[in-house]
């Protein structure tokens, strides 16, 4: 019996061997650690080429999509000092980053827990479940840059004026869509 294949939309500059190995079908939704073990595995594979893709613009930090399949989708960011996200959630998707370069701050909170922070450095990387909703910054003096991904993909973000504005409960995610559909959605992680 062989694998399942699925198809990849790939970065036309992301020449990374193992990528297509990386982002094998697992199941229609990665779980937490699943997605941090795909972020920290892709940093390890992009620390050359990596350089050669990334960007920093300002006044709003710089993004682009590395790779999407049907199950998962994989970001990399950059971030010039002071920049951030605004307090969001990522739809009931789950995800992770890992820290390419730099460091980040993230404030987090799940629905009806406490506000934390954590400052992740070079190499730290985070996996989270579906109700979590963070604000991310890099509020160090450095450029910073990190890999994303998220399963399923291309769920839309759902933006707050505070962490304290969460809901109690995080909506059902939308329906699985195929690769062909999901090509279509605007690109913004």
């Amino acid at each position: 019996m062989t694998a399942p294949v699925t198809q990849i939309e790939l970065h036309h500059h992301a020449r990374l061997p193992r990528l297509a190995e990386l982002l094998a079908p697992r199941r229609p939704q990665w779980t937490p650690a699943e997605l941090r073990g795909l972020t920290s595995a892709v940093l390890a594979e992009l620390a050359g080429p990596t350089f050669g893709l990334l960007r920093f613009a300002s006044p709003d930090r710089w993004w682009t999509r590395l790779a999407l399949t049907e199950e998962v989708e994989l970001w990399l960011l950059s971030w010039l000092p002071g920049q951030g996200t605004a307090p969001h959630d990522h739809g009931g998707a789950a995800g992770a980053f890992t820290v390419l370069h730099g460091e980040l701050a993230e404030t987090f909170r799940y629905p009806s827990g406490p506000i934390r922070s954590v400052l992740h450095g070079t190499g730290a990387g985070v996996g989270f479940g579906s109700g979590r909703a963070h604000q991310v910054r890099n509020l160090g003096p450095g450029k910073a840059a990190s890999v994303h991904a998220y399963s399923p993909p291309l769920v839309p973000t759902r933006e707050y004026a505070s962490l304290r504005d969460i809901p109690a409960e995080i909506p059902p995610l939308p329906a699985r869509r195929p690769l062909a559909e999901l090509r279509l959605e605007p690109v913004e992680p």
